[in-house]
């Protein structure tokens, strides 16, 4: 699938809302409830985030937010691509798109966060796959179980 569009996008529309719903739910089902670190809309809407969503003839396929972290590192947030569009390279498309908009903002480093399950091993693909190697944790996060911290240079 390579038909779509990558655009910055409102987390406030309606369909948007259903896909971080989903995103939610997924990370209160397969993550401990102290590691479900999760985005907000007030902190989808604040200053200096980034908001993308992927979309087909106006289908939401994807989403994928940027945060500021620390001068020139930004982290990857609420990426998630709906689920009848995984495996046709819409989240590879997000992840290029977010890592590029990072470093043409000024960003050297781009880190995420994901759970370290049978339930992530896609995402983790993904990301090893893009050039993220395994981190300590940074930020907010903590050595946990069911969680890894992953960063690369850009």
């Amino acid at each position: 699938m390579t038909d779509f569009d990558i655009a910055l996008d409102d987390p406030e529309a309606a369909d948007v809302a259903k896909v971080l719903q989903a995103h939610l739910d997924f990370a209160r089902e397969w993550s401990l409830p102290e590691n479900v670190k999760v985005l907000g809309m007030k902190a989808l809407t604040a200053e200096g985030v980034r908001f993308f969503a992927a979309r087909a003839d106006g289908r939401l396929l994807a989403v994928g937010a940027l945060s500021p972290f620390e001068e020139d590192h930004v982290e990857i947030k609420s990426m998630h691509t709906v689920e009848a569009a995984r495996g046709r390279g819409v989240g590879w498309a997000m992840l290029e798109r977010l890592v590029s908009t990072a470093y043409e903002q000024g960003g050297r480093r781009v880190s995420l966060e994901t759970g370290t399950g049978k339930a992530f091993a896609p995402a983790r693909r993904l990301y090893e796959r893009g050039g993220f190697k395994i981190c300590p944790p940074f930020g907010e996060y903590r050595h946990c179980p069911d969680s890894v911290c992953m960063t690369r240079r850009i």
